[in-house]
């Protein structure tokens, strides 16, 4: 019970200006929904878009392990954005990664250059919309967007995080170490729950009610 408790409890950290972007973001979402049901395809990526980076956003806090010095193993917390990506594309994607980050850095913010803030918070979300690069195989998408993510902060980490390192270990093989560790597992369980039948019957329905005109 207690270690079901743990895994949740950092949902508390939520600011209430952060709960007030989310909720914001699900209204207009919904009245999109609702008002442009017969809209244009950039309605609907709107719509998407919002409810894709909300729900991930409150998934990011739903989190399996903590590494002390930073970065979670979340319950599939990137696996709405690479859905996006791979239904809306490539430049869709990017741009709600983008918008994931900046949401990222308003609630929890841990900044030490403006350069480390752009590879963290900004480079490393929007390269999970390279998911959308392959649209006809998500599960090479998820490859390829958890990689650009792992990527940035794996350049982040060399470069601002390898006073980290244990005494005598190479800051590259410590970044890879921690980055390949917390992102890659993310990247692995989004990959896994991704290629469940029921799971991927319930994506590829989903896409083809996107482009139903």
């Amino acid at each position: 019970m207690n270690s079901a408790i743990d895994i949740f409890k950092d949902l508390a950290e939520l600011t209430p200006t952060t709960l007030y972007i989310l909720a914001f973001t699900v209204i207009v979402a919904i009245i999109l929904g609702f008002v442009g049901s017969k809209a244009k395809f950039n309605t609907k990526a709107i719509v998407y878009g919002g409810l894709c980076v909300s729900i991930a956003f409150v998934l990011s806090y739903v989190r399996l392990y903590r590494w002390p010095q930073g970065g979670s193993i979340t319950l599939a917390s990137m696996l709405p954005m690479f859905i996006y990506a791979y239904i809306f594309g490539p430049a869709a994607g990017i741009a709600a990664g983008t918008a994931y980050g900046l949401l990222q850095l308003i609630q929890d913010p841990y900044i030490l250059h403006p350069v480390q803030v752009f590879l963290d918070y900004i480079l490393a979300f929007a390269a999970l919309g390279l998911a959308g690069l392959f649209p006809k195989n998500i599960s090479l998408g998820i490859v390829l967007g958890g990689f650009g993510r792992f990527f940035s902060s794996f350049l982040s980490g060399v470069i601002f995080f390898g006073s980290y390192a244990p005494e005598g270990m190479s800051p590259i093989i410590y970044s890879i170490a921690v980055n390949g560790t917390v992102l890659g597992s993310d990247a692995l369980i989004c990959l896994l729950i991704s290629m469940l039948p029921q799971v991927k019957r319930a994506i590829q329905q989903l896409k083809g009610r996107v482009y139903v005109k």
